[in-house]
């Protein structure tokens, strides 16, 4: 930091399985993704290209490699496991992860309809080559999950080898956790809560008022995605209690005033 401030939360350092900042690039160039991280590396702790923007993506190995120099993984978005699978593909996309270098893939089904146990194996064979990240939740917003199904969900794809699994809600931040209009299920997390520890989870908060939520709910360590790379430096303030949104939050009037 600059200067010194009292009444600051603190926060968990680099590398950390709580805290994280998982910020998605949906087409950066190269020189973007350096200005990126010359601004806001410190805060960054994983960053995900987008759905399936690495198929087309030019200078796709160039630009991993800025990444892997500021030493932040990356992975490519669960649409694109989804594409391959598909397709009747998996062995090839178990290939391109080994081809292009990650260290990191993610399961999803939110846009293809999977049997549980077929996911559960998939998890299971990646975390053998990588570190898996799981997606629970649909991209289409009428697809209502019910709160215990959420939790069954977790629980397994936790066990079956996934490091993280990641609360669906788009770049939009307008599905699965969140109602269209934006707002959070409160109910829904509250539950998922109560039967998922939270460090095992990453939500997907693109929004503002969704981040401020989840930090006045979580405290400063909490783990979110989604993150727009111009906003990871805002978020930090979120996270510290200095913008207007969270000012107060950590704030003990009786010392330091």
């Amino acid at each position: 930091m600059n200067y010194h401030l009292n009444q600051i939360p603190e926060r968990t350092e680099k590398p950390r399985q709580s805290g994280l900042t998982m910020a998605m690039d949906k087409g950066l160039s190269i020189r973007q993704a350096e200005d990126f991280l010359d601004i806001a590396a410190d805060h960054v702790d994983i960053v995900k290209l987008g759905w399936a923007t690495s198929f087309v993506t030019p200078k796709l190995k160039e630009k991993l490699k800025v990444y892997k120099e500021a030493g932040i993984p990356v992975y490519f978005g669960g649409t694109l496991f989804e594409a391959f699978v598909i397709r009747g593909q998996f062995d090839d996309y178990r290939r391109v992860i080994d081809e292009f270098g990650l260290t990191h893939a993610e399961v999803s089904d939110g846009s293809i309809d999977m049997p549980q146990d077929e996911k559960l194996q998939y998890i299971s064979t990646l975390s053998k080559q990588v570190t898996v990240l799981s997606e629970v939740g649909s991209k289409d917003e009428a697809k209502i999950i019910p709160p215990y199904k959420w939790i069954q969900l977790m629980n397994a794809e936790l066990a079956a080898g996934a490091w993280k699994v990641i609360g669906e809600a788009r770049e939009g931040g307008n599905v699965g956790l969140f109602r269209s209009s934006g707002e959070v299920r409160q109910g829904l997390v509250e539950e998922i809560l109560t039967q998922v520890p939270a460090e095992h989870i990453i939500w997907e908060a693109p929004q503002k008022a969704q981040q401020v939520w989840f930090v006045q709910l979580l405290g400063a360590n909490v783990n979110l995605g989604n993150i727009a790379p111009n906003e990871v430096i805002s978020v930090e303030t979120i996270r510290l209690g200095l913008r207007g949104d969270t000012f107060s939050h950590f704030l003990n009037m009786e010392k330091d005033c």
